[in-house]
């Protein structure tokens, strides 16, 4: 409410400084509000002051708001002689009468509620412009969407600042070029290019994901990346997804539209539905890490964190309804064990059926049910988002909150009854009959590129030890020290180290491994040996430690020894 009120003084404050400004929608959201306008001319970051300072005089003078309801023709009239055709526009979607909310001069389509007056508001602030569609359609107006903020304490908001200063310095954007990680290029927008320190957090994931499958028992397939519309209709995609499908144009085949996939849902269905399964079969768990592709608008695009191409650690579980409850209470555990080693908590949302949806609200209340029941058996803590499911089927979302508390949907855990009956899949079951299996839509890092990214923020750059792409730097002191470096950094093999042996200063070579983050660097002069090495941790001092010592501290910081496989107490 305190953001929602927010929000409408701004608006007044707009529409008092720009005379003829069109008004369009102004919402709460997390950590703040936005309010979207049409100006008569492009403003920029520098006018925010002025706006901001107008708003604080709204709040000085005192604003209390007063609601009304009229009818939708009455509203409708009122917006039309005020110039304001997105009002108008919401008035002819909305349903029943129409409430107002007025507070000062100015009256605002809303449904509420609202502060009673503006004596709570305590702390203001206007943090940023961005281009909107309306309506969020490219086809539509481009609207000024001006951010902001309130809190009951200006102790909070300086709190708050100072999270969105940190958060800042810790854009995965600036820093994973610093240190030569991946970069963006509009020769392919929204698909990064890895360099090589980036391919090894990106195999170091993979490698956990083949392995951990491995031992949760999935079976690794591979599927092709294009597929006729023909598939698409079938997996019923193409009538919920089809303006964010990549098609493709044949030469070969001019009349037979083909599409890249935007996901592995389809082509694990046509895998399952090659042959007639047996119920001894299942559960059978189908997992892919393969490229996909996604017409994300231009606007949407965020570094790594919202891509064109994307890759996921996918998995599809085929199963019996018996089974349900055992195969999504082993998802958690997976899910458990992966935040777990990350570091990162997590927490749990279940998204129930949406409005636009396949099946019966009997299939979905068997679906709905089976999620709740595998996520109370594990005792876990969730909340409800209703109407936010898949159009196929309810979902679990993981949700995992970074070193600045934010939180990020990473996985989800869906449970399907629809896709498997529309691609005519079946197994032969005990009683010698045909059934439908049911499929669970599992990815629990989700987007590899975006995982990375949030790991950027999350770190600010400085991996653990585990993950780092160079995790030793062995700096020898001079020209006759580099032969003696280079038999220490084959010494500490398996780990990933590198020799620098530049012509630098070893305090600037020093001051570069603290700039690029490197976990550990080692000096090796007329002074170390195998029994007294210099190593200096990122961020730390300098101390002494034998090779031997050393290794065993490295071998402290892995979650699992180089070459063993993890373990769920690891």
């Amino acid at each position: 409410m305190l953001r929602h009120s927010s929000a409408h003084l701004l608006a007044e404050a707009v529409r008092r400084l720009y005379p003829g400004v069109k008004i369009a929608i102004g919402p709460p959201i997390e950590n703040g509000f936005y309010y979207d306008f049409e100006f008569p001319e492009p403003i920029t970051e520098a006018d925010l002051a002025a706006i901001e300072d107008e708003v604080k005089r709204e709040i000085k003078e005192g604003r209390e708001w007063s609601r009304e309801e009229i009818s939708r023709d009455e509203a409708k009239a009122r917006f039309a002689a005020e110039g304001e055709p997105y009002k108008v526009e919401l008035v002819d979607t909305a349903e029943g009468n129409i409430s107002l909310y007025s507070q000062g001069d100015f009256t605002d389509l809303c449904r509420g509620p609202h502060l009673q007056n503006a004596k709570p508001i305590k702390a203001f602030k206007l943090t940023g412009l961005a281009g909107a569609y309306w309506r969020g359609d490219e086809h539509n107006t481009q609207l000024t969407r001006i951010y902001g903020t309130a809190f009951y304490s200006q102790a909070d908001l300086d709190a708050y600042l100072e999270r969105l200063e940190q958060a800042r310095t810790r854009d995965h954007r600036r820093i994973g070029p610093q240190l030569d990680l991946f970069h963006l290029s509009e020769h392919s927008p929204g698909s990064p290019f890895w360099h090589p320190k980036g391919m090894v957090i990106w195999n170091i994931l993979e490698d956990l994901r083949r392995r951990e499958n491995l031992r949760r028992g999935y079976l690794e397939v591979k599927t092709p990346l294009l597929y006729d519309e023909q598939t698409y209709e079938t997996s019923g995609h193409l009538q919920n997804y089809e303006e964010n499908i990549f098609w493709v144009h044949s030469h070969a085949e001019s009349d037979r539209r083909m599409a890249l996939k935007p996901m592995n849902c389809p082509g694990h269905m046509l895998l399952f539905g090659e042959r007639l399964r047996s119920y001894k079969d299942l559960p059978m768990r189908f997992a892919e890490s393969s490229t996909l592709h996604r017409d994300e608008l231009g606007g949407t695009l965020h570094g790594l964190l919202r891509v064109k191409h994307v890759t996921q650690d996918d998995a599809h579980l085929f199963c019996s309804p018996d089974q349900l409850e055992d195969e999504i209470f082993g998802c958690l555990d997976y899910a458990a064990y992966l935040y777990d080693l990350f570091g990162m908590d997590a927490k749990f949302e279940l998204s129930t059926r949406p409005e636009k949806k396949l099946g019966t609200d009997e299939e979905w209340d068997f679906t709905e049910d089976a999620l709740k029941a595998a996520l109370e058996r594990r005792k876990i803590d969730y909340s409800v988002n209703e109407g936010d499911g898949a159009f196929y089927g309810p979902k679990i979302d993981l949700h995992m909150l970074d070193a600045l508390g934010r939180s990020w949907q990473m996985g989800t855990i869906q449970l399907d009854a629809q896709m498997p009956q529309r691609f005519g899949l079946s197994y032969m079951g005990a009683d010698n009959k045909e059934h439908f299996p049911y499929v669970i839509h599992r990815a629990l890092l989700g987007s590899l590129e975006r995982f990375i990214g949030i790991l950027i923020e999350h770190h600010a750059g400085a991996f653990p030890f585990w993950l780092a792409p160079v995790q030793i730097r062995v700096l020898p002191v001079g020209e006759s020290h580099r032969d003696a470096a280079h038999a220490l950094a084959a010494k500490l093999a398996p780990y990933r180290v590198e020799v620098d042996a530049s012509d630098d200063t070893v305090g600037k070579r020093i001051r570069n491994a603290e700039v690029e983050k490197l976990p550990f660097v080692v000096v090796f002069g007329d002074k170390e040996s195998d029994e007294a090495l210099a190593v200096r941790e990122h961020g730390g001092d300098q101390t002494t430690l034998s090779l031997h010592d050393f290794r065993a501290k490295l071998a402290t910081l892995s979650p699992w020894q180089a070459g063993a496989e993890p373990s769920l107490t690891s």
